[in-house]
């Protein structure tokens, strides 16, 4: 199956450890590597990456890590990178006419996450989240995450101010085409994010959701979240 990683906004808020998100080394592996590496170890065989702040850097530095693996990764580029990251999946639409997995370049999962979903049925015109259950276990900021409200396998709500919510996104989706129906349909009223198109498909009963149980993830998107996914990778939690 293939994977579409989101990678094309500036990351500001890691900027002190480096000046392109994806490339900010974690215990001396780039951040986009070992997302691809995760991936790739769950079953994930062909890559997509959005690229577009400061994108020829970041192309050059794939391709030559995909020489070194041996492993098939395809760019897209977002010039409007600094629009929402719906915006970056919807330049995939022309590329992307089947089942795929959609991730994000500062999200660490381990790889069962990946292999667990995949093994799940891509219903027509649905799209399925990976959602964490455990929102007290701490490693990812309830101020900063985006939450979700669910029940039955299906998601009522999601955003990052939500304050009913009794789950998280951990950044991985398993997607149709219809994904792609429903950012342009978001878009239209105005709301350029992965969110905005999950709540269209949540009014149609089409937003899944699938739990990762015990299973561990991190969102490395500031100083706080990259020092504890470096503890979780120095202990092997990771």
């Amino acid at each position: 199956m293939k994977c579409l990683i989101v990678a094309a906004g500036q990351g500001a808020r890691l900027r002190e450890k480096g000046q392109l998100k994806p490339l900010i080394e974690i215990k001396g592996v780039p951040l986009i590597e070992r997302v691809i590496k995760r991936a790739r170890s769950g079953g994930v065989d062909a890559f997509w990456v959005v690229s577009g702040y400061r994108g020829d850097e970041l192309r050059m530095e794939l391709d030559a890590f995909s020489a070194r693996e041996n492993l098939r990764i395809d760019h897209i580029v977002n010039e409007s990178w600094d629009r929402a990251n719906g915006l970056s999946v919807l330049k995939a639409k022309p590329y992307l006419n089947e089942p795929f997995l959609l991730t994000m370049c500062d999200h660490l999962l381990d790889p069962e996450i990946f292999r667990r979903l995949m093994s799940v049925p891509a219903e027509p015109d649905t799209v399925t989240l990976a959602v964490d259950f455990n929102i007290d276990r701490q490693l990812n900021d309830l101020e900063d995450v985006t939450r979700v409200k669910c029940s039955g396998g299906f998601i009522h709500h999601i955003g990052k101010v939500i304050r009913d919510f009794n789950a998280l996104d951990t950044g991985l989706f398993l997607c149709t085409p219809a994904m792609f129906d429903a950012l342009e349909e978001s878009q239209a009223g105005g709301d350029d994010s992965i969110s905005g198109a999950m709540n269209v498909l949540a009014r149609r009963n089409k937003a899944r959701t699938f739990d990762i149980q015990d299973r561990v993830w991190i969102d490395v998107d500031d100083p706080a979240a990259f020092g504890k996914a470096e503890r979780l990778l120095e202990t092997g939690l990771l």
